[in-house]
């Protein structure tokens, strides 16, 4: 398994998010990009992919900006990572009717696996183990 630099640049996004979830109505692309090391040109694409799935919002505007779609509770690794990257696990084997069952048994454990831990792993539980937890934002 192996993912991308913008499935990465898509969860440091999301957990910049969350850290503000609550306290500020809205954040700009360039402080989500500066904050991360992530060139903004690009985090524009990964905000569009991630509003598409309903994870952030905008506001438009010279006011304007991002912040979550809902609470950072009920977002989870998961969700960002399938928003960005499509499934967790995938391996031809899955769909490969040659691949003998004991195998393709291996890989559906493996795909259950994948899929169960970082559907358990939601923002606010990385926003509270955090050592930014509590640090303000410059606006």
């Amino acid at each position: 398994m192996k993912l991308s630099v913008k499935s990465d640049y898509a969860v440091r996004a999301v957990l910049s998010l969350a850290r503000r979830y609550g306290v500020e109505s809205v954040t700009r692309v360039e402080n989500i990009a500066e904050e991360n090391g992530i060139p903004a040109s690009y985090l524009v694409q990964i905000l569009i992919d991630l509003k598409s799935g309903r994870i952030v919002k905008s506001l438009r505007g010279k006011e304007g900006g991002y912040q979550l779609a809902r609470p950072p509770s009920e977002i989870t690794f998961a969700h960002v990572i399938q928003c960005i990257h499509g499934p967790l696990f995938d391996s031809p084997a899955l769909s490969d009717d040659r691949c003998p069952p004991e195998l393709k048994a291996v890989w559906m454990r493996l795909s259950r696996a994948v899929e169960m831990e970082a559907s358990s792993i939601n923002f606010q539980h990385l926003v509270d183990e955090s050592p930014m937890r509590g640090a303000s934002f410059d606006i």
